[in-house]
């Protein structure tokens, strides 16, 4: 029976930076720019310093909560996976209670200036994402099924969505739209990821989508979730959420997108895998900011006289 360093309960160091690793700060960012990005379209030039200060910083500690959780129970797999081998768990850096606790201690701040300075129903929300992605994704749906990220993508969707309530108090078409992108997003970002490295996924005994019914499977199943989130990507000019802007823009990413998409079922490269994966992040971001964009020129104009 192997042992893990993370098992002790005395890890070598716990510098901040090893701490700031297990919050996974590139992810948690990534989170927050669409969590922005929701604010500002819930109300145009309107949302108060306050509220965007307080709403980012509240579910972006939950958030970071969240990820260190989940590295809790993840440091077994993580400690053979070649990817995640050297992260501050797996590796002995921290111990398991540590990061236990400096989870604790940051969600409950979090969810704090969320109730107080923000509306109930964000709190409540980032929540229940946290325990959605933590629990119930990591501990239970991620080796129940293949369709594991499909249905855990519902937690890692709700940062636009909680960022739009933050503003406004409740849930409307424009909030479940933005999260609907991201859900229709998530599958072909980690299938492409789980193409790249399905050695690392077998040895772990996680059964992602290409162990468990072939690459083949997969790379239809990333093109034609390309080809869903095509149409989901058009909804927010179709609602007037956003304007020729955004569409021109949009398009253009997933044209790009299912090219990529079309290429890697063509030719199954892994390579291709990895530069879809890679692209996958760029069209996220340029998508929010494209909405973002459209937004502001939308409003510009509108206070022209």
């Amino acid at each position: 029976m192997p042992t893990y360093k993370a098992d002790y309960v005395a890890a070598k160091t716990s510098s901040w930076k090893n701490y700031l690793e297990v919050c996974k700060p590139r992810v948690v960012a990534t989170m927050l720019f669409t969590a922005l990005v929701g604010m500002f379209l819930a109300s145009p030039g309107q949302v108060p310093w306050v509220t965007i200060i307080a709403g980012i910083t509240g579910i972006g500690l939950v958030a970071a909560a969240a990820a260190a959780i989940n590295q809790i129970a993840d440091h077994r797999i993580d400690a053979v996976m070649r990817r995640t081998r050297s992260r501050p768990l797996p590796s002995g850096q921290l111990a398991k209670n540590q990061v236990l606790i400096f989870a604790l201690l940051i969600g409950t701040l979090g969810t704090i200036i969320l109730i107080v300075w923000t509306n109930s129903l964000t709190a409540t929300l980032t929540l229940l994402s946290l325990v959605g992605y933590a629990v119930i994704y990591t501990r239970y749906l991620k080796y129940a099924t293949p369709q594991n990220i499909v249905i855990g993508g519902a937690a890692g969707a709700t940062p636009p969505l909680l960022g739009w309530i933050a503003v406004t108090g409740h849930v409307d078409a424009g909030a479940l739209v933005l999260f609907l992108i991201i859900f229709t997003w998530t599958p072909p970002h980690f299938w492409a990821l789980a193409l790249y490295r399905i050695d690392d996924y077998r040895d772990a005994e996680v059964p992602m989508l290409p162990i468990t019914h072939g690459e083949s499977l997969t790379r239809t199943h990333i093109l034609l979730y390309t080809l869903l989130l095509t149409i989901a990507t058009t909804l927010p000019y179709a609602i007037g959420m956003s304007g020729i802007t955004y569409l021109i823009g949009v398009l253009m990413l997933n044209a790009v997108f299912c090219g990529y998409a079309a290429a890697l079922k063509i030719t199954g490269s892994p390579r291709l895998a990895h530069t879809t994966f890679i692209y996958s992040i760029f069209y996220l971001l340029m998508l929010f900011a494209l909405l973002m964009l459209d937004s502001h020129l939308r409003f510009i104009a509108a206070a022209l006289p």
